[in-house]
């Protein structure tokens, strides 16, 4: 799947769940390239989103995406960029180094990133 559309087929909910996550926030700190040894490579943002409905706070929101294109390899962005984010909520696991149990964090795992202004971020949603 590129980082500019979700496949029809992706879009047909019938009676299935949904999880779909679309953010525009700010980074809040350097993004974090990391590389493993399978070959994945990852790149995880910290943002935050500033709301005021129903009342007014400002969410931390860790933001992962796996094999991201070379274009945003090259240019990840920094600390007080604008973020869009497209994606889905999602629980992962894995284990403490020392101990018999397993560590988890809650993150939106991104489908497509878009680093800067963009005002022409388009969903990839037909529209309504």
């Amino acid at each position: 799947m590129d980082r500019t559309s979700i496949p029809e087929d992706d879009l047909s909910f019938d009676d299935e769940d949904v999880n779909i996550v679309v953010l525009r926030g700010n980074v809040v700190a350097e993004p974090e390239i990391r590389h493993f040894d399978s070959g994945a490579v990852m790149i995880r943002y910290l943002t935050t989103v500033r709301v005021t409905v129903p009342k007014r706070r400002l969410d931390v929101i860790p933001v992962t995406l796996w094999d991201p294109p070379e274009d945003l390899m090259r240019r990840p962005g920094t600390s007080h960029d604008r973020i869009w984010v497209l994606g889905s909520v999602q629980r992962r696991f894995w284990p403490m180094a020392s101990h018999d149990r397993r560590r988890s964090r809650i993150e939106v795992v991104a489908n497509r990133i878009d680093i800067g202004a963009a005002g022409d971020f388009q969903l990839p949603f037909p529209a309504q």
